[in-house]
Order: C-alpha cells, then structure tokens, then sequence
C-alpha cells in the first residue's frame, strides 16, 4: 500500500529544488544551535521553544502571533513548506502537528531529515537567507488535532469500552515507571513514572529506518493495528513534552490516514505531576 498523503519530499527532490520560486524550507532542530553550523541553502530557522511557546504561560504562542512569525519569515500561504530537522524530524514533526492546528496548508517533511542530507554529503552553508516580509493572513485553528488533560482523562474509558486508543510512544523504560526521563536527558521535574491507564506503548523509532526515514506503509499499518491501534478508533498520542509524540501523530494521521489522531501537548509532564490523574506502572523494584 501507498502512503494516505502526499506529506513527504526525498532529500533529492528537495536538492533539486534549491531556490525555487514557491518552496520554502523550514529547519526545525532540537538542537537549537544546529542550524547555525550549516543548514541547507535557502532554509529558515524556527526555535521551537523560543518562537512556539508563550513566554510566561506554559501554552503556545496565539495564532495571530504564529501568523506573524510566519510573515517574518517572509512565508505566503501558497507557498510549499518543506520542514525538517534533527533526530529523524522530531522536531520538524511537533512544527508540522503545530502548524496543521493553527491551520497552516502546504506542508511536507524531507523524509530522512538532517541526518539524511548531512550523510549523504549534500550541501550546507551557513549563510543566513534573506526574504521580503509578507502579512502572512489570519490562521483559524482546528482544535480536532489537540487534546486537553480532561479531555485525555475521559478517553480512557473509550479505550476501556474499545472505542479508542491511546497511544504511549515513549521508551519502554519511561512507559513502565522504572524511569521518568528519556534515555540520555536529565529529569526534567516529573514526580511519577508510568504511563497513562490503556494506552499502548509503540515507542516513536519503531516507525523509523536507520536513516531516519519512515518505514513503508505497509509495515507501519502492521506496526500498529498489532497494538491495536486501529482506524476506525478515536486516538490521542503523547510523551513527554509531545515532540516524539508528534512524530507518531503524523505518521498516523498523515501517513496512513486514520481520520481522528490528536496530539496530547501537554503529555507526562502534564499528567505525571497533576493531581487527581490515575496512573499504570508494570515495573516494581521488588
């Protein structure tokens, strides 16, 4: 089977469209430095913490601010948005999930990502494009793609009733309550470890090939409906701070369709210090 969207560029059909009139590229790192040591000709930067988040609120930054941003960086809603970024697109995933809520069209993510382009020897500069601003319109968003803590809170007992899924893509480790960070990073100030009661724990990389590309069709609908993640359910996907849940999201929404995945922004940070929220743990230190 093919892909259900449109929603992906290889790293040679961007290559070929350096510079072309109508296609823009985005480079959205988890290393925010990154970008500065060499990106690829013509893209733009976007911090996603720096430029998504509101600065005293733990939310994001209003549509009309995001349509600001996007008139700075000289973007017009016509133009093809190629994103992509470090760590097999973690990063240009949560902008491509961000974007799609605050109703922004015409997004792709480079399949592969950095890494992708980097090992294949292709070109970086470290020049800093410049483009025109633009009064970028008015966004509407589409609060379909985003779930609420309450809203998270209510659809266990759809999962319970087998009406939906809820989807941990975590680290086994994180999933099960031994641990309450990611592999390799600090803890980040989460009180409990476990996950969220029903959800499936698909760990975000099981979608990936070593290149950072996504695996087929095919073995992505395998990957999933084996968990019992299926189309016909209604389902919310989460993590820490929703980056690599983001990722899963677009692959199921994007990439084989299902009609009703949303992303948990708030995920274990949220959910792991809230009072009055249940939790599962399958790991005991007995």
């Amino acid at each position: 089977m093919d892909y259900a969207k449109d929603v992906l560029v290889s790293t040679e059909w961007v290559a070929e469209n350096l510079n072309r009139e109508g296609i823009r590229l985005v480079e959205v790192d988890e290393d925010i430095l990154l970008y500065e040591t060499g990106h690829i000709p013509g893209a733009v930067k976007i911090d996603w913490q720096g430029d998504f988040w509101h600065p005293q609120e733990r939310e994001f930054i209003s549509a009309e601010e995001l349509s600001a941003l996007l008139g700075r960086l000289g973007l017009k809603p016509g133009d093809q948005i190629v994103l992509y970024g470090d760590k097999s697109n973690w990063w240009a995933a949560y902008a491509y999930w961000f974007l799609s809520y605050n109703g922004v069209q015409n997004l792709k993510l480079m399949n592969g990502g950095r890494q992708k382009w980097v090992a294949e020897g292709r070109e970086l500069t470290t020049d800093v494009p410049s483009y025109e601003p633009t009064e970028y319109p008015a966004l509407r968003r589409d609060e379909s793609l985003r779930a609420y803590r309450d809203e998270v809170k209510a659809h266990i007992e759809a999962v319970r009733a087998g009406q939906g899924a809820m989807v941990d893509v975590r680290s086994p480790d994180e999933f099960s309550g031994k641990v309450t960070h990611m592999p390799n990073y600090p803890q980040e100030g989460v009180l409990r470890g476990g996950h969220i009661p029903g959800a499936a724990n698909i760990p975000w990389a099981r979608a990936t090939n070593e290149d950072g590309t996504f695996k087929s069709a095919d073995e992505l609908k395998a990957l999933y409906e084996g968990e019992g993640v299926t189309p016909d359910k209604d389902v919310i996907a989460y993590c820490r701070i929703a980056e690599r849940s983001s990722h899963s999201w677009f692959v199921l929404r994007e990439l084989l369709g299902y009609p009703k995945v949303r992303n948990y922004d708030g995920s274990w940070t949220e959910w792991g210090n809230a009072v009055g929220l249940p939790i599962e743990k399958t790991y005991s230190e007995a």
